[in-house]
């Protein structure tokens, strides 16, 4: 069984896909590889760490995460700038009736089932049974992003593929209830005055990306297996840290690199 404890194990991992690992995969297979090996170590970024605050603080259990991370802390004891700015955003969001109450749903519900025959697990920020499922994000804000990936500004839903996680996760509720629900985003800003949006997932998307999803995570899983060779992305860190270089290059092609 999973479960809070043991959700992000090394066994776990390599047994399971998740929302977050497929789209490392999608990115980079080889640092996604090397990351499952234990080879590759990715320092928790400062966004990441500041979302999971205000996830700790939606869930009540930010006092347990303040003592897990005391890199939230300056030497005089006091909360770092970027946290006291999300505490900011958590007084905003109590202030909004409609926010709060999408996010008090059931939180960090866990579940399992399979996409095109390979073994999935969720972790759902707010499941309110029958009737929904919310993911919490904090963000910089609601400007459109450029992706490099595909040359193109994208909304950060996209940017970010919370697409596919509102796909994932609704396929696996499907299977253990029964029912459809539908997926929404309960977004934060990390602005000095914090913006909110309540956003949907169409289905009509949900279904385009499991389509895409159903080609994608057999050959993940070959990756995991060792059936098949990842390829680099050459960008990465874990690609820039294990670059070989085998040819000089025009310096007129260095964007081309």
């Amino acid at each position: 069984m999973l479960s809070e404890e043991n959700y992000f194990s090394k066994d776990n991992n390599f047994k399971y896909c998740g929302s977050s690992q497929i789209k490392s995969f999608m990115q980079c297979e080889s640092k996604a590889l090397a990351e499952l090996k234990g080879e590759w170590i990715e320092e928790p970024s400062k966004a990441l760490l500041e979302g999971s605050y205000l996830d700790a603080a939606l869930s009540g259990t930010l006092n347990e995460f303040k003592e897990n991370h005391p890199e939230l802390f300056k030497k005089d004891g006091t909360l770092k700038a970027e946290f006291l700015q999300a505490e900011v955003a958590l007084e905003r969001i109590k202030k909004d009736e409609m926010f709060m109450k999408y996010v008090n749903g059931d939180n960090q519900k866990i579940m399992t089932g399979q996409i095109a025959g390979i073994p999935i697990k969720i972790k759902i920020d707010s499941y309110h049974k029958d009737k929904a499922l919310v993911d919490f994000k904090y963000i910089a804000d609601f400007k459109y992003q450029y992706n490099p990936i595909t040359n193109q500004r994208e909304n950060f839903v996209t940017r970010w593929g919370y697409d596919f996680q509102a796909t994932i996760y609704q396929k696996i509720v499907e299977q253990n209830t029964g029912k459809r629900l539908p997926f929404f985003i309960a977004a934060v800003t990390k602005e000095k005055q914090p913006d909110l949006a309540l956003l949907s997932i169409p289905d009509e998307v949900i279904d385009i990306k499991l389509s895409e999803l159903e080609q994608i995570l057999p050959h993940i899983q070959q990756l995991k297996e060792g059936k098949v060779e990842p390829t680099r992305c050459e960008h990465c860190d874990y690609c820039k840290a294990t670059k070989k270089l085998t040819k000089i290059i025009d310096y007129r092609d260095l964007d081309l690199v």
